[in-house]
């Protein structure tokens, strides 16, 4: 037998690189001594039950009204208060709610598969590989090739359709959001296969009530043509809302190259972008407008972002690490702009072949 090849060691460490390797660390220390890693249960039981409260009441409300026009009118309060339950199912996705596993599974079962009938162990898992590797192209499957692309090497190779999707792509971006509602329950409930009995069994169960209980509302508080109306309305309202909070965080933002390895503090947030606002941007956007604070600390719970901003930015500052923060207008037009520069091969090269 042939003996067995002994791995090269692995090179040693510049001190350049041990100092970077612990840049993060006084910031962890400073954020937990100003109390901002502690569970806020009192606030999460308010915020889950009101939200709650809001979500079951619209749908009363639609029962109540009666088979009228009017009923399409709540598709607007079900789609905003049924994004404020996703918010809750993200924040139990990262641990940020109760003291223990249960409890934070508990939640995210709750809002994802009960409230919103989404598999949140897809959610949860394909969400935790993106904040481990953000806008990494070969390791973060927000930035994968799909219908959109977000790097002109992913482009280039684009053909028919799909090349006229990605020329194209900065000014679909917004209709195309119009089904990402349906595409996420959609996409977590085909993935239920790759999960384990026990998990298949708890959440198909949860996503069949909910599918039970939103239909059996609709259908027996409307005629068929008008609550088909209402999933439609409802869920494309909802990828409009959920888009326009995701795509501003990291859109156009740098993005590591495959053999590229930043330290956590600079791979969080060099590819993370905040969006300026007040309380209602706050609102609005569940706090994750404070998108590099919790990249951060995604165990951090969303209320207390805002708080950390200050630590977080002042510790960016002394490192001399760029920190970026717009208002949301110009967030937009940056993410805008780097989708359509992705398509400009494929614009160039299209209008050079209709010249000849």
């Amino acid at each position: 037998m042939a003996p067995t090849a002994l791995a090269a060691p692995a090179p040693a460490k510049t001190a350049e690189e041990r100092r970077r390797g612990s840049d993060f660390a006084p910031l962890l220390a400073d954020l937990k001594t100003a109390g901002l890693l502690d569970r806020r249960p009192l606030r999460y039981a308010l915020s889950i039950g009101t939200g709650i409260a809001l979500l079951v009441g619209t749908f009363a409300g639609v029962v109540l009204l009666g088979d009228t026009w009017w009923q399409l009118a709540l598709a607007v309060p079900a789609a905003l208060f049924g994004v404020r339950a996703m918010f809750v199912g993200h924040d139990a996705g990262h641990r940020q709610i109760g003291r223990s596993h249960r409890t934070d599974r508990a939640m995210a079962l709750l809002h994802g598969n009960l409230l919103m009938g989404m598999s949140s162990g897809w959610w949860i898992a394909k969400h935790n590989r993106h904040h481990a590797n953000p806008n990494h192209l070969d390791k973060d499957p927000d930035v994968r090739a799909g219908v959109l692309v977000w790097d002109a090497g992913q482009a280039a190779s684009r053909r028919g359709f799909a090349g006229w999707l990605t020329r194209h792509q900065a000014r679909l971006f917004l209709p195309l959001l119009l089904l990402e509602g349906l595409n996420l329950k959609i996409g977590s409930i085909v993935d239920l296969r790759n999960r384990s009995r026990a998990e298949r069994r708890v959440e198909g169960a949860l996503i069949t009530a909910n599918v039970g209980l939103y239909f059996g509302v609709l259908f027996s508080a409307m005629s068929p043509g008008k609550a088909i109306a209402f999933f439609l309305l409802q869920h494309a309202l909802m990828g409009v809302h959920l888009g326009l909070v995701f795509a501003p965080n990291h859109k156009g933002m740098p993005m590591p190259g495959p053999g590229e390895k930043w330290d956590h503090l600079r791979r969080q947030v060099l590819t993370s972008r905040n969006v300026r606002g007040g309380r209602v941007t706050d609102w609005l956007m569940g706090g994750l407008n404070y998108q590099i604070e919790h990249h951060l600390v995604p165990n951090m719970p969303r209320f207390s972002l805002r708080r950390a901003q200050p630590i977080v930015r002042a510790h960016c500052a002394r490192l001399g690490v760029p920190y970026l923060e717009t208002g949301a207008v110009e967030s937009y037009r940056q993410a805008l702009s780097h989708m359509h520069g992705v398509g400009a091969g494929l614009r160039t090269s299209h209008g050079a072949r209709l010249s000849i």
